[in-house]
């Protein structure tokens, strides 16, 4: 009986093992490239720490670990440095005292302003008188025709009930009042009044001794005289010329008078950099125009 040939099977060559190896080589590459961006990207104190690790772990080195701050897990917080601004006003309380201060005493010259309007109505149709407001002061121009005769500083009959409603209006207030004399250019030249400066002046203390004989405190009192330099006017003409001859009265803000604030209340109450006293000794405040005191 003839015996059956066993067939060897021979085992086939893998074509494929070298991609284990490759593999592996590919996984190694992959961490060493991690290893070397994670430390590219960490702190100093990361970097020492994980260097320490690895050192110890690695080589059983018995170094003495420095102190560092722990590795930071997450999102490192960002803080936020606030920003400093040169000349930062902080508004303290007394600041704030005097800022409502200004502004009560703002609505408080609206109202004077409010009342010269309704007492001296006839006469603001007439053009006789006019009424100018402002922040800080309330100006009450009355024309010379209504209060003197041509060439004379004495008050005439007419101009007593009308100074009599300007006394009544600002009489419960206490703003100190300014009181300019204005004249046209024509010149004057009598044994009484030299000059335009002499009869704007008397002009204007006639007003300031008539309030006071209403009860208007002296002390709140003024007398100014411009003459003819300061027009609101052409001189050239008689219509103009008219317009120029006037008797302003101004109520001053506290704020700006020289008899209300201190400068240094003034310079907080208008947020300005303040003085010491003895920087300025004596405030000076003028009114709108730099007058003449006489």
């Amino acid at each position: 009986m003839a015996r059956r040939r066993k067939r060897v099977i021979e085992e086939a060559e893998h074509q494929d093992r070298w991609m284990v190896s490759f593999a592996d080589f590919i996984t190694l590459l992959f961490a060493f490239f991690v290893v070397m961006y994670s430390i590219s990207s960490v702190n100093k104190g990361k970097y020492e720490t994980f260097s320490e690790s690895l050192d110890k772990a690695l080589f059983h080195s018995e170094k003495v670990l420095r102190e560092v701050e722990p590795i930071q897990v997450g999102t490192i917080p960002t803080r936020i440095q606030p920003i400093e601004l040169p000349n930062l006003i902080t508004v303290t309380q007394e600041e704030h005292q005097l800022s409502e201060e200004i502004m009560e005493e703002k609505r408080r010259l609206n109202e004077v302003s409010d009342e010269f309007q309704r007492a001296l109505q006839p006469f603001v149709e007439s053009q006789l008188v006019g009424i100018k407001k402002h922040d800080f002061w309330v100006e009450l121009e009355m024309n010379s025709e209504l209060l003197f005769a041509s060439g004379k500083a004495e008050l005439s009959g007419k101009a007593i009930p009308v100074l009599e409603k300007v006394a009544e209006v600002v009489r419960d207030v206490p703003n100190v009042i300014n009181v300019e004399g204005y004249t046209d250019d024509v010149p004057i030249s009598t044994g009484i009044y030299p000059s335009n400066w002499d009869l704007s002046s008397a002009r204007a203390t006639s007003v300031v001794k008539e309030l006071v004989k209403n009860n208007i405190p002296p002390t709140r009192l003024s007398a100014v005289g411009f003459g003819e330099f300061h027009p609101i006017a052409d001189n050239k003409d008689e219509a103009g010329r008219f317009k120029n001859r006037r008797v302003v009265l101004v109520l001053m803000s506290q704020a700006f008078a020289r008899y209300g604030m201190t400068d240094i209340e003034r310079a907080k109450a208008l947020k300005l950099a303040p003085q010491t006293e003895t920087q300025q000794p004596e405030p000076v405040e003028k009114a709108p125009d730099a007058p003449a005191q006489l």
